[in-house]
């Protein structure tokens, strides 16, 4: 097994190419976004209960308002604390057989592709001045994919928030044992 940094290793055999991503290794950083899902899940509730307590109807529509995008943001929050503290990307290649999953807590689903199918094998570059791809690369969001390959017209992507050392490792890797 090759540990290529602290979230990525690669298992690499005669027919079998295992690479495991794991979302995270910061406990303090995990903290932090806990405090702040609790922190988000307290601020709904009050507003919540004090509903109930407004007569004005103008009052009582711009909190039902206000809860929409609550509820919205508390999910999103919450999705990302449970995939940064569970969660995992599993790659492998084996009998010409392409498996991906996005691993929560052992649960998952697998996505098979044929290897004879896989196209355009490429890593998804980041721009610096770009709003959007700087927070997909931030700490609090899932989201930030950097490999991608294409089967039967479908864009697969994967590699969250991978640095791009740990890309272009990775890339290679697949880039050589698949020889696309």
């Amino acid at each position: 097994m090759k540990v290529i940094s602290n979230r990525v290793s690669i298992l690499k055999k005669e027919n079998l190419l295992s690479i495991v991503i794991l979302a995270t290794n910061d406990k303090k950083k995990l903290g932090i976004l806990f405090l702040w899902l609790m922190a988000w899940t307290v601020c709904g509730l009050i507003v919540f209960m004090n509903y109930f307590k407004m007569i004005d109807q103008n009052a009582k529509t711009f909190i039902i308002v206000y809860l929409s995008f609550w509820a919205y943001f508390e999910y999103k929050i919450a999705k990302a604390f449970i995939w940064k503290k569970f969660g995992k990307e599993k790659l492998w290649i084996q009998e010409g057989v392409i498996n991906y999953q996005r691993e929560i807590n052992k649960k998952g689903k697998i996505n098979t592709f044929n290897l004879e199918l896989v196209q355009n094998l490429n890593i998804i570059e980041l721009s610096n001045t770009s709003w959007a791809d700087n927070i997909n690369q931030s700490f609090w969001v899932k989201a930030g994919e950097r490999i991608a390959f294409s089967v039967q017209s479908k864009i697969i992507r994967f590699g969250l928030q991978l640095n791009d050392a740990e890309t272009q490792i990775i890339y290679k890797e697949l880039k050589h044992f698949v020889k696309i």
